[in-house]
């Protein structure tokens, strides 16, 4: 008789279930299924499309030509400039701000995080209060000694100490051939292992990391976690550039306020990588609504987005030309002999002061080289798909630099014209800074 009940009251939840169609049809489970993803704030639409990808010209860099091909993306949103220091400063700031609670929490000082009602609280495991303001400025002797870690002696925040703690998943373990899934026997082959890097940091402050190999027995053995000082290498004003009076930018590029909308410098692949993480979350953590990861974009959709939907166009703007009829320069580069002054900007130039392009994107020539997910190898165009074309490789601690070689697209203030082509492409390696290389997050689009 319960048996009996029980199936009566489980079909009555089908007919329920399926109310807006015939009762035992398929008629799916999902009620909207008419959703429009909304604008993210600074960011712009690019509609799925075709383009000729590579060089419209034979490269001046390698030896073997550069080979072109219809490509064809996916739509997707990229940020309308690239990311300014002002923007960047919010991820730094929170991160400086969490490290601030840890410590006032850590020093028995719990009302700065969020209590679990009825339980005890867990020092390991607790939410911070985002409410309650740090007081930076207290005279309790508790509250110096909590936050006396983050501050050298004359008062100066200690920029070496900003660490951001984050992880992913390693889907380039998870397919490869001797780790796919077994769905008869469900699970991974007995031989399946997973090859991440660990990071920790050790009883001195210093981050460490190695690689490891690990069995693949579920999925979190494919996840890698990452500690990474968030801060900007301003030192890279005189280091890149030896014998140049170029302090002023050491001491000021990233902290002066008048430099707050010009873009950021300094930071290697792996910080946008860590960017892009916390952003996803920072947005996430604010909305319902679902969406994509922000991450850098692919080298195939940084060249369509800045061909503006023109698929032979050489730069950015459609012509073949850096100067309009006017004889004006459209991008911050270095003309003729460096002549650096001539396009109104010696050095990086505040965002969005040329003309974008019809897309609606700015600074995608000059100014600043942009960063993108994609991992550089010189004969890549050769042997990637045509449909969202891209080459990625996760380089591990124990790789080869070989491998750490990421595509920089875009040209900068420093370069002559020709890097500003759409298709030109070169590289840096994923631990280096530059002050002339920045970074702008695209996120993919959800629907038709």
């Amino acid at each position: 008789m319960k048996v009996v009940k029980f199936l009566s009251v489980a079909a009555m939840a089908l007919m329920l279930a399926a109310c807006n169609g015939p009762a035992g049809e398929l008629v799916g489970v999902q009620k909207n299924t008419n959703f429009k993803e909304a604008n993210p704030f600074g960011m712009v639409f690019i509609k799925k499309g075709s383009f000729m990808m590579g060089e419209n010209t034979q490269s001046a860099i390698f030896h073997q030509p550069d080979n072109t091909f219809m490509a064809t993306v996916e739509a997707f949103w990229m940020d309308e400039t690239e990311i300014t220091n002002n923007e960047y400063k919010q991820f730094v700031f929170w991160v400086r701000d969490s490290i601030a609670y840890s410590h006032l929490v850590e020093a028995g000082l719990t009302d700065f995080a969020i209590q679990p009602r009825n339980e005890e609280f867990d020092e390991e495991n607790y939410a911070i209060n985002w409410k309650k303001k740090i007081p930076w400025t207290s005279k309790e002797e508790e509250i110096k000694e909590a936050l006396e870690p983050m501050f050298y002696e004359d008062g100066t925040l200690r920029t070496i100490s900003m660490f951001y703690n984050y992880s992913w998943m390693n889907y380039d373990q998870a397919q490869l051939p001797q780790n796919k899934f077994d769905v008869a026997k469900g699970r991974y082959p007995e031989n399946a292992t997973s090859r991440v890097d660990s990071f920790w940091v050790d009883e001195n402050g210093w981050i460490q990391d190695s690689t490891i190999v690990r069995p693949l027995r579920e999925p979190k053995d494919l996840l890698t976690n990452k500690i990474i000082n968030v801060y900007p290498d301003t030192m890279v004003w005189i280091r890149d550039f030896q014998f140049a009076y170029n302090e002023p930018m050491l001491h000021g590029y990233f902290s002066y306020a008048g430099y707050a909308e010009y873009p950021v410098v300094g930071v290697t692949w792996e910080q946008t990588h860590a960017f892009c993480h916390w952003r996803t979350n920072y947005f996430r953590s604010a909305n319902k609504e679902v969406s994509q990861c922000y991450r850098l974009p692919t080298e195939s959709e940084w060249e369509y987005a800045a061909r503006g939907g023109r698929k032979m166009a050489m730069y950015p703007w459609g012509g073949n030309y850096a100067r309009d009829a006017k004889g004006c320069f459209l991008a911050n580069f270095k003309p003729y002999r460096g002549s650096y002054n001539d396009d109104t900007g010696s050095m990086t130039m505040r965002v969005a002061q040329f003309r974008p392009n019809d897309f609606g994107l700015f600074d995608m020539a000059g100014n600043v080289a942009e960063w993108t997910a994609s991992s550089f190898n010189a004969s890549s165009n050769t042997y990637i798909s045509d449909i969202n074309p891209d080459f990625q490789y996760m380089a591990r601690k124990d790789d080869s630099d070989m491998l750490k070689k990421k595509v920089i697209r875009g040209g900068s203030w420093k370069d002559i014209s020709y890097y500003m082509q759409c298709g030109v492409r070169t590289y840096e390696y994923q631990y280096e800074s530059r002050p002339y290389i920045g970074f702008r997050c695209v996120r993919s689009y959800i629907g038709d």
